[in-house]
């Protein structure tokens, strides 16, 4: 088979407002087995960050055996058949490395940043979690227990842990993303080995992958290690599953209340979002940052500072492959009940649907935005993940470059449109967290 090479360089200049955003050059090529690498040469610093992204998260699995994702984001440390069980991480932190993992609704997402002259020996270790996993029933009986006791910590036994997934499968009511990502321990138990392995197989291998090398490297010497670590695995399914679920739109409210182990009410209102890759999102991003981002965002002044009705209040826009969800989230200061509380956010909310934002303060969001991109590609390990999510989001790695230019196009008035357009009261999930205590009441 003829090899097929695709190189890009990219070469990108913009000035706006304050601030600057540097050109992220970058070299990419895709090998036979489908997987696609992307190279960044930054030679300031002897380090190199190297990230595997799997193009596969909670949204993949069937719903009776949920949390398989997040399960082999695990299961995947636990060692391979040449890397004994327990020394993945060792190896790397003897080297005076750091390696972590995290998973999403979309992705699995492994990477380590390593002084740069053991590149190799990273690019090694990736190579052989996608060829060699150690995946027996030992591994799965052990990763059980630890999903168990993080489900128990993170969610269960956390104050407000539970706000997300609470928010999530109400908000969703037809998509996979309705369940949460650390899926269901009564799935995992019921699952058997031959169900972990098949999902395996299904999902990470090279075709599903996009590997990333950020640092102080060298283009050749990179691109001939890669090859010699990952161009004989062989390709995965010529297809993947894709959830093809349009959420539909919320015509009635949602509302409910949950007891928690708290002390503080708290108030959450969830919007559903299209798409991660829509026009739309830019606004919705920097209509979060208008209402609760920072000090003299709308919602922070009024509710915190001005009416003390808040101890605290927060917009996220939480953008995802096939459509997210806007949170409001506010906690009720002293004395204040949290239907007052929401009385006054809605009045924030229907300000800015009939009243727009200022010229004055579109201009301060435009700074802030421009900052915010510019401190998210600030270091190595930001840069290997923002590239591997714009080839793999955005079918272009140049997007890292040109998200800037997609913000610039959002006008004062969209984020008046788009607050009418997303920001429905009439259709949107509204979570009274309240204490235990109340609930004998």
């Amino acid at each position: 088979m003829k090899r097929t090479i695709r190189y890009t360089w990219v070469a990108f200049l913009c000035s706006f407002s304050l601030y600057a955003q540097n050109t992220i050059e970058f070299k990419e090529v895709t090998l036979d087995n489908g997987l696609h690498v992307i190279m960044h040469q930054d030679n300031s610093t002897p380090i190199v960050a190297v990230s595997v992204l799997y193009h596969v998260g909670s949204k993949n699995e069937k719903p009776d055996r949920t949390g398989f994702a997040h399960f082999f984001e695990h299961l995947l440390f636990e060692g391979t058949e040449n890397i004994g069980r327990g020394e993945y991480m060792n190896k790397i932190q003897a080297i005076g490395g750091t390696l972590n993992a995290f998973t999403s609704n979309d992705i699995t997402y492994y990477y380590e940043i390593v002084p740069s002259n053991y590149l190799e020996t990273a690019l090694y270790m990736e190579s052989e979690r996608m060829l060699h996993p150690k995946i027996d029933q030992v591994g799965v009986d052990t990763q059980r227990e630890v999903i168990k006791e993080e489900k128990r910590q993170s969610y269960d036994n956390r104050p407000y842990g539970t706000i997300l997934p609470e928010t999530m499968k109400r908000a969703f009511v037809e998509h996979p993303y309705r369940w949460p990502v650390i899926g269901s321990m009564e799935d995992l138990d019921a699952a058997r080995l031959e169900e972990f392995i098949a999902f395996h197989k299904a999902y990470y291998v090279p075709n599903n992958a996009t590997l990333t090398i950020a640092g102080d490297i060298d283009y050749v010497q990179a691109e001939e290690w890669v090859r010699a670590y990952f161009g004989e695995i062989p390709s995965g399914p010529s297809d993947f599953y894709r959830p093809n679920v349009k959420e539909p739109r919320k015509k009635e409210e949602v509302r409910d209340v949950v007891y928690d182990n708290i002390q503080i009410p708290a108030i959450i209102q969830a919007y559903n979002l299209p798409p991660k890759n829509h026009p739309d999102s830019y606004a919705m991003e920097m209509l979060s940052t208008y209402l609760t981002g920072g000090n003299s965002s709308l919602m922070t002044k009024e509710l915190v500072d001005n009416q003390q009705k808040a101890l605290a209040v927060q917009a996220i826009p939480l953008d995802l492959e096939d459509g997210g969800v806007f949170i409001m989230y506010a906690l009720t200061n002293m004395g204040i009940e949290p239907d007052a509380l929401e009385t006054e956010i809605d009045r924030l909310l229907v300000d800015v649907q009939q009243n727009g934002v200022s010229e004055n303060d579109f201009q301060k969001l435009q700074n802030i935005i421009e900052n915010d991109l510019v401190s998210k590609n600030s270091s190595m390990d930001g840069i290997a993940q923002n590239l591997a999510q714009a080839h793999v989001f955005f079918g272009s790695t140049d997007y890292i470059n040109r998200e800037l230019d997609q913000f610039r196009k959002v006008k004062r008035e969209d984020l008046q449109r788009v607050a009418n357009e997303y920001i429905n009261l009439d259709g949107r999930v509204v979570l009274y967290y309240l204490p235990k205590s109340a609930q004998a009441e």
